[in-house]
Formats: C-alpha cells, sequence, structure tokens
C-alpha cells in the first residue's frame, strides 16, 4: 500500500486592475478583473482527534492573507508586477510562492495554485520534483 495523501482545496477571489505590458491588444490597456483563485495543498497526516489534515477556515484565511496585497490595487504597481508582467501565469506563481512558507507550520505543502480571469480560463502554477 503506498502513502496516503490528502488534498483540500480552497477557492477566494479579488479585484485589482491591471494591464499586461507588451501584449498588443486590448488588455495592454488598463483594465480590471475578479480574479478566482483555487489553493490546492496536501498533507499525509490528520490530526488526532479531529482526524483532519487542516481546517479550511485556517486555510482559506492564510490565502486570504496573501490576497490582500493585490486585492483593490493596479497590480502593475504592486511589487513584483511593478516589473514583471501581472498575467496570471505570474499572479499564479506569486500567490503560490507567498503561501507555501505561511502553510509550512501548520503541516500542509503547496500542490497547486489556479488563476482565473474568467471561468473559461485559467493558468496554474505548481513546482515538481
Amino acid at each position: 500500500m503506498g502513502k496516503p495523501v490528502w488534498r483540500l482545496t480552497v477557492r477566494s477571489e479579488f479585484c485589482a486592475s491591471h494591464a499586461l505590458r507588451h501584449y498588443e491588444g486590448k488588455c495592454e490597456n488598463l483594465h480590471g478583473h475578479n480574479f478566482a483563485v483555487e489553493a490546492v495543498v496536501e498533507g499525509d497526516r490528520l490530526s488526532p482527534g479531529t482526524e483532519i489534515v487542516l481546517d479550511f477556515k485556517v486555510l482559506k484565511g492564510e490565502l486570504n492573507t496573501v490576497l490582500d496585497l493585490l486585492d483593490h490595487h493596479n497590480l502593475n504597481e504592486v511589487p513584483p508586477f511593478d516589473t514583471i508582467n501581472p498575467s496570471s501565469e505570474n499572479l499564479a506563481r506569486f500567490i503560490y510562492t507567498a503561501l507555501a512558507p505561511r502553510l509550512a507550520p501548520h503541516g500542509v505543502r503547496m500542490h497547486a495554485v489556479t488563476v482565473s480571469e474568467k471561468a473559461a480560463q485559467s493558468a496554474t502554477y505548481m513546482e515538481c520534483d
């Protein structure tokens, strides 16, 4: 039998504006989105007593703490997006790398972060060994 792994997923959102540099289209102009964010973490142990990997409330709280850095801002003015494009791909990587150390003390590890500008398309960031 293999090693057990549980994956937990929480979803949240933030509102922000951005302009994609060098896009050569309408998205090069400043515009806004209600960005949807999905964070997926993994754990290999259940807590004694409650038998959960991590309280969803804790996971969502940590995600929202990271999203507060972006919410209701012009992303082109928020580091590191003042120098790199605030694309969904880069937003997913930023959220992943900001969230990972916040979750380490809780005994879980990041699996993936997905960012959507619209329901029909999304960008996912993960790190593979």
